[in-house]
C-alpha cells in the first residue's frame, strides 16, 4: 500500500485486511467498457491509460492514472450501479490495490477516504475540461502534441514506441491525418520519426 495516501491507522486497517494487489504488464487490459466493476483501481506503481470508447469502438484518449491515483469513472459507475465506461491500459508494467466496490460508500465514514474521493473527482473533472478544449478550440497539431507529451511523461521517455494508427486511434482521427500532421511536425524539429517510433524532440 501507498502508505503516502492515508495516514490513518483505522482506514489502513481496512484496506489491508479487504484489498489485494494486482500486477499489470505493459500494454495488458485493466478493464473494459462493458465490464462489470467489482473494484476501484489505485495505482502504487507504473501507470494507467484511461481511454473512452463509444458504441462503434472508436477510442479517444482521456488522461493517466500515476502512484496514488485512482479513478473517477470507475468510482462514478460503481456508485451508479452501471457497467466500465472507460478501457484503461497499463503504459507501462503497473501495480494497482483492488478496492471492492462496497468498500468506496463504507469508507466516507472516514475523513481522508472522503477526501480522496472528492480530490479524485477534481483533478479528473480538470483534465477532462482540458481535453474538451483540446477538442472543441485547438487545432489538430496542438491535440496531437498533447497527446505524445502525456504519454512520454507517462513513460519517461521522449521515445514511443507507436503506430500513426495508434495515436489516431486514441484521437479519434484518420490516420493519415495524423501521418501528415507528424511529417509536418518533423519539418519543423518538433519529433523525430522511426520505423513505428515518435522521438519528441
Amino acid at each position: 500500500m501507498n502508505n503516502s495516501i492515508f495516514t490513518d491507522p483505522a482506514l489502513l486497517a481496512e484496506i489491508s485486511r479487504v484489498t489485494r494487489t494486482k500486477s499489470i504488464a505493459k500494454d495488458e487490459v485493466l478493464m473494459s467498457p462493458g465490464d462489470k466493476i467489482v473494484f476501484i483501481p489505485i495505482v502504487q506503481s507504473g501507470v494507467l491509460r484511461i481511454i473512452r470508447e463509444n458504441d462503434e469502438g472508436k477510442e479517444i484518449f482521456l488522461y493517466h492514472l500515476y502512484p496514488g491515483q485512482t479513478c473517477a469513472m470507475a468510482i462514478n459507475c460503481c456508485q451508479a450501479h452501471k457497467e466500465s465506461a472507460v478501457r484503461a491500459v497499463a503504459e507501462d508494467d503497473t501495480e494497482v490495490l483492488l478496492i471492492p466496490v462496497d468498500m468506496v460508500e463504507h469508507w466516507m465514514k472516514y475523513d481522508q477516504w472522503k477526501t480522496f474521493v472528492n480530490s479524485t473527482y477534481s483533478q479528473r473533472f480538470a483534465e477532462l475540461i482540458e481535453v474538451i478544449d483540446l477538442i472543441a478550440f485547438n487545432n489538430m497539431d496542438k491535440q496531437v502534441m498533447h497527446y505524445l507529451n502525456e504519454r512520454a511523461r507517462a513513460t519517461g521517455s521522449n521515445t514511443l514506441a507507436i503506430t500513426h494508427q495508434q495515436v489516431a486511434d486514441e484521437l479519434h482521427t484518420h490516420r493519415e491525418a495524423v501521418s501528415r500532421l507528424l511529417r509536418t511536425m518533423e519539418q519543423k524539429e518538433l519529433v523525430k520519426l522511426g520505423r513505428n517510433t515518435i522521438e519528441l524532440i
